[in-house]
């Protein structure tokens, strides 16, 4: 073959990239690693954080392919929870998959998220067919909504059955964890005019503060249902966004709080970048600073809503 020919097809073999990843998967030393090395880690452990982005179809896909890989080798020891199911809707998701009542009357009882059918009716099915517990961790919304609006003394009007819904209170929050410290700032943003002036409606570090604490109800809430419905030996897998246990915060600081440090927790975040192959988050962010492990996932994906 001519020497011209050669130098032109290498430049067409340098030209185009011989696959165009849908994710790629790194550890917490930001090496390239391979889903069964996941998946190894997964089943030694006593709880996996799967951190999605709720929109994101690599995530939900993946979360059903680890669901069935960790049902088949812990045999009957795999339990399912998440942050999309609230803990006043036990009944109705333990009904669903135990067989007992039907798509339709699940619906109307678990309040499902509007991306139920596409993105986490996979892993209720799943559940269903191989009658996997799945807990329901979920603060209820209402009082989350009402921490966020009047802090966390107006959960002591609630009645005592309300109560148990909840991580046990009184609640200790620190806000000073990075995870309530960056939603704090990013709340204080946006309650100042371009002046810097409070919000006129109430003042902007009590409300930055008061998200924060509907936050942490939330992830206090998910860390002890997650504890109360795990046996020893058992590998629980819950789903939850990312926000609430990258970092190694959130749930993670309250499953620590909890159940010391002999609990095996493993984290997985899921990262929008625009190279899977070469990731960068931001100028401040580092792979190894998210999770054990990290999804890295085009941008240009397509999202389920």
């Amino acid at each position: 073959m001519r020497p011209t020919l050669l130098l032109l097809f290498g430049l067409l073999a340098l030209s185009f990239r011989p696959d165009k990843p849908a994710y790629r998967l790194y550890d917490a030393k930001t090496k390239a690693v391979s889903y069964d090395q996941l998946l190894r880690r997964a089943a030694d452990a006593d709880v996996v954080l799967f951190g999605e982005l709720h929109n994101n179809p690599i995530c939900h896909w993946l979360e059903l392919q680890l669901a069935k890989d960790l049902a088949e080798q812990k045999k009957g020891q795999l339990v399912l929870g998440a942050e999309m199911f609230e803990t006043d809707t036990q009944t109705a998701l333990t009904d669903y998959v135990q067989g007992r009542s039907s798509d339709k009357e699940f619906a109307a009882q678990a309040r499902l998220w509007p991306n139920y059918d596409t993105d986490y009716k996979p892993l209720t099915t799943l559940a269903r067919e191989q009658k996997l517990p799945f807990i329901a961790t979920n603060v209820p919304r209402k009082y989350a909504s009402l921490v966020a609006r009047r802090g966390l003394s107006a959960l002591d009007t609630i009645p005592a059955s309300a109560k148990q819904l909840l991580a046990p209170l009184p609640l200790t929050v620190d806000l000073t964890r990075p995870g309530y410290k960056a939603m704090m700032a990013m709340m204080g943003d946006s309650n100042h005019g371009s002046s810097g002036a409070p919000n006129p409606h109430g003042g902007s570090t009590d409300m930055a503060a008061n998200f924060a604490r509907a936050q942490a109800i939330k992830d206090a809430t998910m860390a002890y249902f997650i504890l109360q419905n795990r046996k020893p030996g058992q590998t629980l897998l819950h789903i939850n966004g990312d926000y609430h246990s990258k970092n190694f915060d959130g749930i993670v600081g309250y499953l620590r709080d909890m159940a010391g440090p002999s609990l095996k927790i493993l984290t997985i975040s899921s990262v929008d970048v625009a190279d899977p192959d070469n990731p960068k988050v931001d100028d401040d962010t580092k792979l190894s600073q998210l999770a054990d492990f990290v999804i890295a996932i085009p941008a240009d994906m397509t999202k389920t809503y």
